[in-house]
């Protein structure tokens, strides 16, 4: 690691209603780990990462990109980072290849669609229509359109979701190529194996707060140390890797 790439303080999300959605989170992200933010639904890590994103109003706290102060500078920001999007979001005349495109003219640091989609293993959808992909084709475009910029950092928004098995274990290896490349990746995800795989660190949220930061391992740990005895025997392996031994790892598109 050389540094923090993201530094955030006491940040704050309150709606006028009197609401505290983030109730004054801080945490350091290290340049090049792939981070996750867990929690259950409504505990804040949407909105902590849309502030993060400068898609988002902060109300108190700062977060500071790469050196620079969100808050102050978003759409500075906003050039130094990708967002994983919807894909409702994208024009359903264009293709796979136009979308690159048309986000690269966005950016004046942009990178070959084709290399992209190779990336990704879209390479044979070029000419294709998002309406016409897979899920799992989906969110592989999606994170693809991240890195149009080549971004310092991306953020993914429980990306996996949804997806089967085969699918899931291609993006976990797609977000592992990206770590490869020095690339900082701040993620949620309700699946903690998932997190428990590709994380280096993660922030447990619950109403607002971060209750724990650390490495999955040392979580657990920490959890077996307060005397926790799982009430169910842990196997080598796991229902999706026998699926997975079984059907093959090849993608289902």
């Amino acid at each position: 690691m050389a540094g923090s790439i993201l530094s955030v303080t006491d940040l704050k999300k309150t709606y006028p209603d009197g609401f505290e959605a983030v109730k004054g989170v801080s945490f350091n992200v290290e340049r090049g780990e792939v981070f996750g933010i867990l929690g259950p639904n409504g505990a804040g890590k949407t909105t902590t990462l849309e502030m993060i994103e400068g898609m988002r109003e902060i109300s108190a706290g700062k977060a500071i990109l790469d050196g620079i102060d969100v808050e102050k500078e978003p759409y500075r920001v906003k050039a130094r980072i990708g967002i994983q999007l919807q894909s409702s979001s994208f024009f359903i005349n264009l293709n796979l290849i136009e979308l690159l495109k048309l986000f690269n003219d966005l950016y004046t640091d942009s990178s070959d669609p084709m290399q992209l989609l190779r990336e990704v293993d879209l390479e044979d959808k070029a000419k294709s229509k998002v309406k016409d992909l897979s899920g799992g084709q989906k969110q592989r475009f999606s994170i693809a359109t991240t890195m149009v910029n080549n971004p310092v950092a991306i953020f993914l928004d429980e990306p996996t979701t949804g997806l089967d098995p085969q699918a899931r274990r291609n993006l976990w290896e797609l977000v592992q190529q990206i770590k490869k490349k020095g690339t900082t990746v701040i993620m949620t995800t309700h699946y903690m194996e998932e997190a428990e795989v590709l994380c280096d660190r993660v922030a447990i949220m619950d109403e607002g707060k971060i209750i724990a930061l650390d490495t999955p391992k040392n979580l657990i740990k920490q959890l077996v140390g307060r005397g926790f005895k799982s009430k169910q025997k842990v196997e080598l392996a796991t229902l999706e890797d026998v699926f997975i031994d079984l059907t093959g790892k090849e993608l289902r598109d």
